[in-house]
């Protein structure tokens, strides 16, 4: 059975933060808000709770697996980036996006897209999210909440709790969202693909 924290979206309570990121590294699976949906998250190096959440989504291993970043200064930590893409990136973020770069040594192969060696790459535009992850001082590994058979990312909390209250460790409560999910922009081999269209504007990536 998971634990339901409600925390508040404007001013997350400090208590809880802490404690949701002690069970992130304890290796717990937990659903969180972003600014474009839910997103079902993990510590980086945990390969156990990695697995859990492929199952829960039935994700196979070309899924493009993003590391949730609470700011621009760990991008270069875990992404090869040129000038052009990082002042894209820059421009963008915080925000909708998820960006789509070539992996460094610093991500773990698991998560990496195994032919391409790539890694998304994203900080939201969301203060329960930011707060996690600057407690926690390393990104979480996040995939947009998407359960199988839906096109959608799930918005509803409490719905969320009835269908995953006994496959994950912790659900936060952050609100009602909106449905859509990131943009996705490929920026690993030069020029902007958009891979996905989302909630955010794509026009800045369009020549």
């Amino acid at each position: 059975m998971s634990q339901f924290f409600y925390i508040h979206p404007d001013n997350p309570q400090l208590r809880l933060v802490k404690l949701a990121c002690e069970l992130i590294q304890s290796g717990e699976v937990i659903v969180y808000p972003t600014d474009s949906g839910y997103a079902i998250g993990c510590q980086m190096e945990n390969k156990k709770a990695l697995e859990q959440i492929c199952r829960i989504r039935s994700l196979d291993k070309a899924h493009n697996f993003t590391l949730m970043c609470r700011d621009m200064s760990e991008l270069s930590i875990y992404a090869r980036v040129d000038n052009t893409a990082f002042r894209q990136i820059k421009n963008n973020t915080p925000g909708p996006y998820t960006f789509i770069l070539k992996a460094t040594k610093e991500v773990p192969k698991r998560l990496q897209n195994p032919k391409r060696k790539t890694i998304g790459i994203r900080v939201p535009q969301n203060n329960i999210a930011l707060a996690l992850l600057e407690e926690l001082g390393q990104p979480i590994m996040s995939t947009t909440l998407i359960l199988p058979g839906e096109e959608i990312a799930e918005s509803d909390p409490d719905e969320i709790r009835d269908k995953l209250e006994k496959l994950v460790g912790l659900i936060i409560h952050g609100g009602y969202l909106g449905q859509q999910p990131t943009t996705v922009v490929d920026l690993s081999e030069g020029d902007a693909q958009i891979l996905r269209y989302g909630t955010g504007d794509t026009l800045p990536f369009e020549a």
